[in-house]
C-alpha cells in the first residue's frame, strides 16, 4: 500500500524511511519492518544538523521553534478530527495531570499502562493523522532514529522467540489541548520509546525532557533488505567524544570494563548523581562541542531553533557537568558487551546503558543483548515536563533498570522483565 504524505520531495532521501514507514504501518497494523530503508548513516541528530529544505514533515521543513509549534499543533488538531468523542476522550488530558510522569517506560505496554489511545485500535486514516504528529514535531533525523526503534521492536515481535504480544504496539496522547498559543504536551511510546515532548506557544519554547530511547536489535535488516542501524549516530558521536581525550583525561572518566546499568529509571522518579567522571571544565572548547553533539540526540529532536536553544542552556553549566565511562572503549559492535555512559549537570541528565541481556526476546544470528540492546534516558533536572507535573515513583513493574519484554515464557523472572 503506497502511502501519499505531503510536503515530500521526491528526490528526498528521507522519502523512502516514511513512505515505508507509513506503509508498513498501514498494511500490518503497526508492522514496521520495513520502516527505516537507509537510516544506518542518517539516524542521529547532532548541535550542528540543520533541517533538509527538501524534508518531508511540517517539522522538518520548520527551522523555528514557532514553526514547529503551530504545524504540530495544526497536526494533532487534524488527528483529533479524525477520531470519534469516545476516542478524543482518551487521547486528551488536562495539561498538568500527573498520569504523564508515569506512562512512559522501557516497558512492552502489557506491563506498564500508556496514556492515549493505541495505535493498532486506529483505522488507517486515524493512523497516519497520528504519524503526522510525529513528523511535524521531529527533524527528519530524529523521525528516522524513533522509526528506527519502533521497526527493531516490531522485528522481534515477528523474529525472535519472545511470546509477549504487544510488541510494535505504540499509544499517543495529549496533555492539554494543542495550540500555537499554550503549552500542551505529546506523549508517545511504547516498549523502548517514551516521548514527552512540551510545546509552549506563550514562550516559544519546547522540551523532550524527560524522553527514553532504546533500541533492541541495534541492527537489523528489514523487509527490504536495508541494513538499519538507529543508534549508529549516537554511537559515532559518543566515541568521536570519547576518541578526542587524552590519556589523562581518559583515566578520569573512565570507571571500568563492567558496563554500569541504568541509575534513573522511565517513568519514575530519580536523584540524579553527579559528581563522578570528567568535568566539563576539564575539557577543551572542542571536547565541549563534540560533548554537545552527543547530548543533541536526546535534547535536539525538532528543529534547528529549538536544539540551539537547548544546547545553549546546557553549555551555560557546562563546566560543572559531569560524564563518566564503562565498558567498550571502540566502537566495534562484535566485541564486548558494549557501553555505558552518563552525562549529569545542573540542567541535563542523560544515560546511555547497553543490557546485559536479550530479555528472553533472541533471535538467531542477531545480537539482542549488550551492543544490541541498549536503554537511554534524557532528563532536564530543572525542567522536566516543562515543570507542569511532579515527577511520581512508578507503581508496580514501573520503569525499571531491566524492565521491558518477559522470557520466552511470558512470566518475567522474579516479577520484573528485562527488556
Amino acid at each position: 500500500m503506497t502511502i501519499d504524505i505531503p510536503r515530500q520531495s521526491p528526490t528526498s532521501p528521507r522519502k523512502r524511511i516514511r513512505l515505508a514507514f507509513a506503509s508498513a504501518l498501514l498494511v500490518g497494523g503497526l508492522a514496521l519492518s520495513g520502516c527505516a530503508a537507509d537510516t544506518t548513516t542518517t539516524a542521529t541528530t547532532t548541535a550542528t544538523t540543520s533541517q533538509s529544505a527538501e524534508s518531508t514533515s511540517s517539522s522538518a521543513s520548520a527551522t523555528t521553534t514557532a514553526e514547529t509549534i503551530s504545524s504540530t499543533a495544526d497536526a494533532a488538531e487534524a488527528f483529533l478530527a479524525t477520531l470519534s468523542e469516545e476516542q478524543r476522550d482518551t487521547v486528551l488530558y488536562s495539561y498538568d495531570d500527573e498520569t504523564k510522569t508515569t506512562s512512559w517506560s522501557n516497558f512492552p505496554v502489557t506491563f506498564v499502562d500508556r496514556a492515549g489511545v493505541n495505535l493498532s485500535d486506529l483505522t488507517d486514516e486515524q493512523k497516519t493523522a497520528a504519524l503526522a504528529v510525529l513528523e511535524s514535531l521531529l527533524s527528519d533525523d530524529a523521525y528516522a532514529t524513533v522509526s528506527g526503534i519502533m521497526g527493531g521492536d516490531e522485528y522481534l515481535h515477528e523474529n525472535s522467540n519472545s511470546t509477549e504480544e504487544s510488541l510494535g504496539q505504540y499509544y499517543i496522547a495529549f496533555f492539554g489541548d494543542p495550540s500555537d498559543t499554550s503549552a500542551w504536551e505529546v506523549q508517545f511510546g511504547g516498549h523502548h520509546l517514551g516521548i514527552n515532548a512540551t510545546l509552549d506557544g506563550s514562550s516559544d519554547a519546547i522540551t523532550f525532557a524527560p524522553t527514553h530511547l532504546g533500541i533492541q536489535p541495534a541492527e537489523y535488516t528489514d523487509a527490504d533488505g536495508n541494513d538499519v542501524q538507529p543508534f549508529d549516530g549516537i554511537y559515532t558521536d559518543a566515541f568521536a567524544f570519547y576518541d578526542s581525550l587524552t590519556d589523562e583525561q581518559k583515566a578520569t572518566l573512565y570507571q571500568g570494563d563492567t558496563v554500569a546499568n541504568m541509575v534513573c529509571a522511565p517513568g519514575s522518579t530519580c536523584d540524579y548523581p553527579t559528581g563522578t567522571g570528567l568535568s566539563g571544565a576539564d575539557l577543551t572548547d572542542e571536547q565541549k562541542q563534540l560533548l554537545l553533539d552527543v547530548i543533541a540526540n536526546w535534547a535536539g529532536m525538532a528543529d534547528e531553533e529549538t536544539t540551539d536553544a537547548a544546547l545553549a542552556e546546557i553549555e551555560s553549566t557546562l563546566n560543572t557537568t559531569y560524564v563518566n565511562w564503562s565498558g567498550a572503549t571502540t566502537y566495534d559492535m562484535t566485541q564486548g558487551d558494549g557501553i555505558y555512559f552518563q552525562v549529569s549537570g545542573p540542567n541535563v541528565y542523560v544515560e546511555f546503558a547497553a543490557q546485559q541481556g536479550s530479555a528472553g526476546a533472541d533471535v538467531t544470528g542477531v545480537t539482542t543483548s549488550g551492543w544490541g540492546h541498549v536503554h537511554t534516558i534524557y532528563r532536564d533536572p530543572t525542567n522536566d515536563y516543562a515543570n507542569s507535573a511532579t515527577q511520581q515513583a512508578a507503581t508496580g513493574m514501573g520503569g525499571g533498570p531491566t524492565g521491558g519484554t518477559p522470557p520466552a515464557g511470558g512470566t518475567p523472572p522474579g516479577g520484573v522483565a528485562g527488556s
